[in-house]
């Protein structure tokens, strides 16, 4: 089963008709691969695919980028490839992209399925979310939070993105190891204050049997903190999710 698919029968979805039309990915460890597995995955079965960004995000290589805010210019792309990334060039020397400049309602309704990196973190694993994050867009019919599992082991202050947030309001401190228990209970704690509201959560880089471990860890924590939300684990790059 690949990534699209797991994602759908977690929350039992479906694309379009009536169903699942914008997945917004939120979290950390593995977004932009999310991004991409969801879009292949998808144009592979003959969908019209839009890859776009509420933040920044880079390019995707070899698939066809649309940058003027011409829907023209995107609907032959997608006629051609059945896959395009959208967004609006910065300034900044990494090269990343901003939000497009069509809004992405009208990109929704462009394509079968709209996906949306709607959230940052410095290529850290883990994330901790302020108040104004993430940027999760209206139009979405299903938000995934991606963890990064290489995260799980590591030190707070070196694998957490917004590292004092999680020390603020779990009690620990920046040398304290991020465990999965720990980094449950920040996430659990985001849920309660409405900070976060995923309908599923990956975890990511979980390819070893000691990361595959401590993703169900992370999951039973999660459960014993009284949190419902579906936990898939495995590896997005190999496209292999399973339920925890």
């Amino acid at each position: 089963m690949n990534c699209l698919d797991s994602l759908l029968s977690s929350v039992g979805g479906r694309i379009s008709s009536g169903g699942v039309r914008c997945v917004a990915v939120i979290g950390s460890g593995g977004k932009s691969t999310l991004l991409r597995a969801l879009g292949e995955d998808a144009a592979a079965r003959g969908g019209r695919v839009v890859l776009a960004t509420t933040t920044h995000f880079l390019p995707f290589g070899g698939m066809p980028l649309v940058t003027s805010g011409d829907m023209r210019e995107l609907t032959r792309a997608l006629d051609d490839r059945g896959l395009a990334c959208v967004g609006t060039p910065t300034a900044d020397d990494l090269g990343r992209l901003a939000a497009p400049a069509m809004p992405l309602e009208e990109l929704a309704g462009a394509a079968d399925l709209l996906v949306v990196e709607a959230d940052g973190s410095k290529r850290l694993p883990l994330k901790a979310h302020a108040s104004h994050e993430p940027v999760v867009p209206a139009c979405a019919d299903l938000t995934a939070c991606v963890v990064g599992a290489s995260g799980f082991g590591g030190l707070v202050g070196e694998r957490v993105h917004r590292a004092a947030l999680l020390c603020e309001r779990v009690g620990c401190g920046v040398y304290d190891t991020a465990t999965p228990e720990l980094v449950a209970r920040g996430m659990a704690d985001e849920m309660a204050r409405g900070l976060i509201a995923p309908d599923v959560i990956v975890v990511n880089q979980a390819e070893t049997p000691e990361r595959a471990a401590a993703a169900r860890r992370f999951a039973a924590a999660l459960r014993g903190l009284g949190c419902k939300t579906p936990v898939l684990l495995g590896s997005v790059r190999d496209e292999r999710l399973v339920r925890a």
